[in-house]
């Protein structure tokens, strides 16, 4: 009997063929005290130089199979193999507390793992994945168990399973695994990432219900709209052939746009970036060919660790990015720390608001060591690509010249020291607090950029948490006043000379873009996979008709209207 149950659509597309019930066991370790500390760490480094071998030929196989920049996802494996957090500290119970590497490994991945579980922040929580995928690795060495994978299908299946770790989902054959499915997860786990490196459909989040799903049974899977069909009847079953057709014809040719210029169809040219969080987003910046990077968020290299990164270890991800875009714009965020984004270690204090209290730019000016050491690796990797730097949550000018003054500081010093800088840095400002936007004419004179941050800038000026169901309703990116704001700091840079983006979610909105356009925004940043659906889109447009329509929206009264408008204008 046809049975339908949904989950987050993580890697887009349509896939029909059988499940396949896929169960890595977790092995649970006695406790046990040992005599022999030196032999029992011997062991476990052992293991570690065993798994490394392995996620390194994981790493060879996907690079073989999908290039360089997909196999860096594995990168992040080996660092946790080098990492004192998991392997000294594992290493330290074997010795200070004489416990076998078993148990050892056991306790500090569960620590880990807790401590990652309980950040606020969806994206961090998901790191917890990787260190589970490394602990069981090396658990299987300890205790000479297979670990188990999915290399061994031969006929044409979907997987389902509670969860994939990206050593599985790297692993997959595609000429058979057509698809797959988990109970928890969500789009930023390492699976979901590579799935859509892979182009391969994946539902993730389904719940518990999905491993009701016996072995063998037909299933339908729609990561487009995010759910799974069991057993579908031959109506619905011939439906979907014709949409799976339809889909992957539309994909192919988005495809041919990836290493095409952004232009609308009266010939002006935009700037389509990429928003990333990590070393491993830029596969798809790459991939979707985005002109470069709009926003790096950096807070998530302090986050799922115990202590700050230093200036060396960020100097080495910021090179490595600024390297692998090749010339391209990278706008680089300094850290944007509290609201929804903690930092155990950094043990703020408790506040009643926190998203209107110490937070992003404000705290590094409390904290001028960690906003020093950022800005030297920053400047440090400037002569490795085209950086621009950008200040988050300003909402009064002299906030905004206390971070120019500190960093004109550190180059100074860096500059003694011998060391080299570009002399070709662009320094910018998010616009999100509603305070600066009305007075970007101000800020206009003193920096080279903005770039607009419509999640936090929507929910100020409409004085409603975003995350808060209760008031979602009022999250409303169309609305004229939020239009309004937006229009005005364009206008502001356009009367200053400086180019302006935008870097929140409403960049790669569908209905946003043809407005956005006739504003005159001149930069989109937005998920990398948004980018080829917003080249096609720009691509149909004419600037010079939206500047006119959009004078028309900033009129109206309700976020409604504004859709509505929009939807009859651009047949979207």
């Amino acid at each position: 009997m046809t049975n339908t149950f949904r989950g987050v659509a993580a890697s887009p597309g349509i896939a029909i063929a059988k499940a396949f019930r896929f169960t890595n066991t977790r092995h649970v370790p006695q406790k046990q005290t040992i005599s022999d500390a030196d032999a029992e760490a011997g062991r476990f480094r052992q293991a570690v130089e065993k798994a490394k071998g392995e996620i390194e030929e994981i790493r060879q196989l996907t690079e073989t199979r999908l290039g360089a920049q997909k196999a860096e996802i594995f990168e992040a494996h080996l660092f946790l193999l080098e990492d004192p957090d998991l392997v000294d500290a594992v290493l330290d119970k074997v010795n200070d507390e004489k416990l076998n590497a078993e148990y050892a490994l056991h306790e500090v991945t569960e620590a880990v793992v807790e401590m990652l579980m309980e950040l606020d922040n969806e994206m961090v929580r998901e790191r917890a994945a990787d260190v589970k995928d490394i602990s069981g690795r090396l658990m299987s060495h300890l205790l000479g168990k297979p670990y188990a994978t999915l290399t061994g299908i031969s006929e044409e299946t979907i997987i389902l399973a509670e969860d994939l770790t990206p050593s599985d989902t790297a692993q997959l054959d595609l000429n058979y695994i057509r698809g797959f499915v988990t109970e928890i997860g969500s789009r930023t786990s390492h699976s979901a990432i590579m799935a859509r490196s892979l182009e391969l459909p994946a539902v993730v989040g389904a719940g518990a219900v999905s491993a009701s799903v016996a072995d063998g049974t037909l299933i339908i899977l729609d990561a487009v709209e995010g759910q799974v069909i069991v057993d579908p009847s031959e109506e619905v079953l011939a439906e979907y052939r014709e949409k799976k057709q339809r889909y992957d014809e539309r994909r192919e040719q988005l495809k041919l746009l990836a290493q095409q210029p952004s232009v609308s169809a009266d010939g002006v040219h935009v700037e389509l970036a990429a928003n990333i969080g990590s070393i491993e987003d830029l596969m798809k910046v790459l991939e979707n060919g985005a002109d470069g990077v709009g926003l790096f968020r950096t807070e998530f290299i302090y986050m799922g660790r115990n202590s700050f990164p230093s200036e060396e270890e960020q100097y080495q991800i910021y090179k490595h990015v600024l390297e692998k875009l090749d010339g391209k714009r990278v706008v680089i965020r300094t850290l944007d720390i509290g609201g929804d984004k903690e930092l155990p270690y950094l043990e703020l204090p408790k506040e009643s608001n926190p998203f209107l209290g110490l937070r992003a730019l404000r705290l590094c000016l409390e904290r001028e060591d960690l906003f020093r050491t950022q800005l030297r690796a920053l400047l440090r990797a400037s002569t490795s690509g085209k950086l621009n730097i950008m200040f988050p949550m300003i909402a009064v000018l002299s906030e905004l010249r206390e971070a120019k003054r500190i960093l004109g500081e550190e180059r100074a010093k860096l500059e003694q020291e011998g060391i080299a800088v570009s002399d070709a840095i662009e320094v910018g400002m998010m616009i999100e607090i509603p305070a600066a936007a009305l007075n970007a004419d101000h800020f206009a004179k003193e920096v080279d950029f903005f770039s607009i941050g419509t999640n936090d800038l929507i929910q100020y000026t409409m004085a409603a948490d975003r995350m808060n169901e209760s008031v979602a309703y009022l999250y409303q990116p169309y609305h004229p006043s939020i239009l309004r704001l937006v229009n005005m700091v364009i206008k502001a840079g356009e009367r200053a000379g400086i180019w302006t983006g935008m870097c929140g979610e409403m960049a790669g909105d569908q209905t946003a873009i043809p407005l956005l356009l006739g504003m005159g925004l001149n930069e989109f940043s937005m998920s990398a996979s948004s980018v080829l659906p917003a080249r096609e889109l720009v691509g149909r447009l004419s600037k010079q008709e939206w500047a006119s329509l959009s004078e028309q929206a900033l009129t109206m009264g309700t976020q409604e209207e504004v859709q509505q408008f929009v939807e009859q204008r651009s047949q979207i």
